[in-house]
């Protein structure tokens, strides 16, 4: 293995903007990849499957994990919780696999915070109202709710110049193609590679 330690990624764009389309077309392509199933409190819907897409947590459930800091960020989300479950994002880490959070705005900044070497993309939609249309599409939500929404991606939008990368998912294949070049380029960093590789580079020469 070059590398001694995984790569943390932290995925964030506003809700409709695609972020779990981008990852799901992207991750076959980039090899071992651990994909960090976040927990929530919102309800389930139609065709996702607990563990899979999200650990589905009822609210006391979601708090005793919080109070035992079992979580690695934790965020209120337009009335829901969102967290991720920390043990198993440092395993994989510790394993030499990187890991991809796909988490919001307060959640990824939490991240930073604890993790400075994480690294952020903020996935952005060509504009708001190409993000209205497909929040709109997905007929999952109230009209209220995707008017929060909408407010909110105004809020985090103002927030980009905290992330290292910005991709705008106008093009699902451009979109695609720009993250898996940043997750290649991260892997090339000089400093990423273990003293033992370099080494034996020296030692080659």
């Amino acid at each position: 293995m070059t590398a001694s330690r995984g790569i943390l990624f932290v995925m964030t764009g506003a809700s409709g903007v695609g972020k779990g389309t981008v990852r799901h077309a992207a991750v076959p392509e980039l090899g071992d990849v651990h994909y960090s199933v976040s927990a929530t409190t919102r309800p389930r819907r139609e065709g996702e499957i607990d563990g899979v897409h999200y650990h589905f947590y009822d609210v006391a459930t979601f708090e005793r994990a919080l109070a035992e800091d079992a979580l690695l960020e934790h965020a209120e989300y337009v009335g829901d919780y969102y967290g991720t479950p920390a043990a198993a994002v440092d395993r994989a880490l510790e394993a030499g696999r990187d890991v991809i959070l796909e988490i919001e705005l307060d959640g990824a900044r939490q991240v930073k915070e604890k993790r400075e070497d994480a690294v952020m993309l903020f996935i952005a939609p060509p504009s708001l109202a190409e993000l209205e249309r497909r929040l709109r599409g997905r007929g999952t939500d109230t009209e209220a709710k995707i008017q929060r929404r909408l407010e909110r991606a105004r809020v985090e939008l103002r927030a980009v110049r905290e992330f290292d990368y910005l991709i705008v998912n106008d093009r699902l294949e451009d979109a695609v193609v720009a993250f898996q070049a940043v997750i290649r380029a991260e892997r090339l960093r000089a400093w990423r590679y273990s003293e033992a590789f370099v080494l034996a580079l020296q030692r080659a020469t």
